[in-house]
């Protein structure tokens, strides 16, 4: 476990960075942040984090090295143009729990092999919405090297409800790649349902109640259904964000053998193209009915 000389650092606090810091924090695991914007490091102060200077300050104190950010071109700016990867210190362990897929993955564990062979590489992407991370309810798919499980656990404890080890680096990534295309489909059919249903005359309220905790409905998409019912299209989950988790996807697939996936990949780019991008992922209801 990291010592309080040694602390988890994570790097990048936006809607799950900031959750798993926390989490971290409240499991008496001694923690340092970085953000971009210095502001979102305010409440992590008062329960206990150490706020760094910089990325390489925070990976310089660190036992273990989290980025939690937007995708591939920000991880890689961490890790190389802002100094991570060279200020880890030795036997350092990183893990990548952004989710960038499996070509920028692969690329990134190539650098670590090549520039800091000392350091422990670990793919481990989480599942998961806003909420969850706030809450310690994630599920972590690990990937890397057996032995850095123990040092790992129990910060993937402390962020999530369960870890999966899945093999070696990148297969984490690749798994997270499924959940992220199952989860496009059961958000775009909640959306098509939604709006099918106001197309027939039946308000969301009704639909929620017709099929909210029914055998339909896991309790994400209950939850979902409710927050609709009441016009709430804030973001837990960015239609953005899910809709680059569904590029990445598309990215290691033939579009013309999963042509499903492919249509829905260009409706939500029309979707975003109308500006429905910073509203939550259930947005596609309103995008379909306008």
């Amino acid at each position: 476990m990291a010592n309080e000389e040694r602390p988890v650092a994570v790097l990048g606090l936006g809607g799950m960075g900031h959750g798993m810091a926390a989490s971290a924090l409240r499991a008496g695991i001694p923690t340092v942040v970085w953000n971009r914007s210095p502001r979102r490091t305010a409440d992590l102060a008062e329960a206990g984090a150490r706020v760094a200077d910089s990325v390489a300050d925070a990976a310089g104190r660190a036992d273990i090295a989290v980025t939690m950010v937007t995708d591939a071109d920000a991880v890689r700016s961490l890790a190389v143009d802002q100094g991570m990867l060279a200020a880890l210190p030795d036997g350092a362990i990183w893990a990548q729990m952004s989710t960038i897929g499996v070509a920028a993955t692969e690329q990134l564990a190539a650098l670590v092999r090549e520039r800091r062979p000392d350091v422990t590489f670990l793919d481990a992407p989480v599942a998961g919405s806003r909420a969850p991370a706030e809450a310690g309810k994630l599920l972590v798919l690990a990937s890397g090297p057996d032995e850095a499980r123990p040092r790992v656990a129990p910060l993937f404890d402390a962020v999530g409800q369960r870890t999966l080890w899945l093999g070696p680096a990148g297969t984490g990534s690749r798994m997270k790649l499924v959940n992220n295309i199952l989860l496009a489909f059961l958000a775009e059919g909640l959306g098509e349902a939604v709006a099918l249903g106001r197309e027939l005359g039946l308000e969301a309220s009704a639909v929620a109640e017709a099929f909210g905790g029914g055998p339909l409905a896991s309790p994400w998409i209950s939850g979902k259904l409710q927050r609709m019912a009441k016009g709430d299209y804030s973001p837990e989950f960015p239609l953005a964000l899910a809709f680059k988790d569904v590029r990445l996807a598309m990215d290691e697939i033939d579009p013309d053998r999963f042509v499903v996936g492919a249509c829905l990949a260009s409706q939500w780019r029309r979707a975003m193209d109308r500006g429905f991008g910073d509203q939550d992922v259930t947005a596609v209801a309103r995008a379909i009915e306008s």
